[in-house]
């Protein structure tokens, strides 16, 4: 399995689990046309305590890890709101976050819905993850911003 099969089986699982979240990063760069390689599912998540719970059965139904009950709402509603996953197996990390310090929150996302292979996936607008990318310090985020803007006609504001 390949990273994009591995994180299309998560986001089934999310959907199935009624979990609310919004894919960012390189997959969602792909989901919305832009090519780049990922190695990792970068979710945002919505900071409650009933969405971690069924965040983590989500999880659980695709891994049998005891190591998943260690994301909590108190994480991932509190003053680190971020926490890396690793799988007992596959090469996919999950990166799951509520916000992005003061500048993204999750409730700040415009989410759509697209289809890759029959799956749902909820994912961060070009618009939003433009905003997200475009004032960072990293030059990885700086190309996805421009691609963005070149592929969407987006407008710096």
């Amino acid at each position: 399995m390949d990273v994009l099969d591995d994180a299309l089986r998560v986001i089934a699982s999310l959907n199935d689990h009624q979990v609310d979240y919004a894919v960012v990063g390189g997959v969602a760069l792909n989901v919305h046309g832009i090519v780049r390689a990922t190695e990792d599912l970068d979710l945002f998540v919505r900071p409650d305590a009933d969405n971690i719970a069924r965040l983590r059965a989500a999880l659980k139904q695709v891994w049998s890890d005891p190591d998943i009950d260690q994301i909590t709402a108190d994480d991932l509603c509190g003053d680190y709101p971020a926490v890396r996953y690793g799988p007992p197996e596959g090469t996919l990390y999950l990166d799951i976050l509520t916000r992005l310090g003061e500048r993204t929150a999750y409730a700040d996302l415009q989410v759509e819905a697209k289809s890759i292979g029959g799956v749902v996936v909820q994912v961060a607008s070009p618009l939003s993850l433009y905003r997200m990318k475009k004032d960072t310090v990293r030059p990885i985020d700086h190309s996805d911003a421009a691609a963005l803007r070149a592929a969407f006609a987006l407008e710096d504001e």
